[in-house]
């Protein structure tokens, strides 16, 4: 079963700085929903608060796993990783002196995910073939698309029902982030996860996207709700998609 994600309310920042004002979102079972917005207005924050990085200063976060519902605030960043949900940051954060395998291996920490470990490394490495043509290399050495497919299958090893990714097609090349977007599409289906994704790049956001939210100077300015939505609204294709 699919995890599904409720966020109501919520403020939150750095010190006396507030990034989140008032923001209220939701991820149904098994949907792709786009976070979308240019740099510095609050994506990353947001998912950081989701994985208990950042204490937010007021709202509410609720996972609701295998009928159970669970209140991350409060939470370690461990315990929210326990109860079944995953994030790949912006940026990948791999360990550079350790091999592709060695890498996947780290994203098996979560104990249900130990039983698993074979199943999903052969998943991982036939939706990615490449990492298993380098699973000896050191992830440090690696190309950025390369490091983007070693991030997502890291993040699959801890068998997730909810994945979160921050920011997917950064630092990489126009054909790869387009690759990176349909691998992303292709292991929500073939895994039955429910996805948020953070994305600025809202062409190919839009893409994979069920529905998603624009994000503005740390508030949700517009919620819609199908793709088509976002693609045809006139703010959105003016100020975003350059049309």
């Amino acid at each position: 079963m699919a995890a599904s994600l409720t966020i109501s309310g919520l403020d939150a920042g750095y010190g006396a700085v507030k990034v989140l004002q008032d923001v209220s979102l939701n991820v149904r079972e098994g949907e792709t929903v786009a976070l979308l917005g240019t740099n510095g207005n609050g994506k990353s924050t947001l998912m950081k608060c989701i994985m208990g990085m950042v204490k937010p200063f007021a709202g509410s976060i609720v996972a609701n796993i295998d009928g159970t519902a669970h209140e991350l605030v409060g939470r370690s960043t461990e315990d929210i990783v326990d109860l079944g949900i995953a994030f790949v940051p912006e940026g990948r954060r791999l360990f550079p002196r350790l091999t592709v395998t060695e890498n996947l291996l780290m994203g098996a920490y979560r104990k249900s995910a130990r039983a698993e470990i074979d199943k999903n490394m052969a998943f991982c490495l036939e939706v990615f073939p490449r990492l298993s043509e380098r699973r000896g290399q050191l992830a440090g050495s690696m190309s950025g698309g390369e490091q983007q497919m070693v991030a997502l299958a890291r993040a699959l090893m801890s068998a997730p029902r909810l994945l979160l990714i921050d920011e997917p097609s950064v630092g990489l090349a126009p054909l790869l982030v387009s690759r990176t977007i349909d691998k992303i599409k292709e292991l929500k289906e073939g895994y039955g996860l429910s996805v948020l994704m953070a994305e600025q790049n809202f062409t190919q956001a839009i893409r994979i996207a069920d529905r998603g939210y624009v994000i503005v100077h740390g508030h949700i300015e517009f919620e819609g709700r199908s793709a088509a939505e976002l693609n045809n609204n006139e703010l959105i294709r003016q100020f975003y998609l350059g049309v």
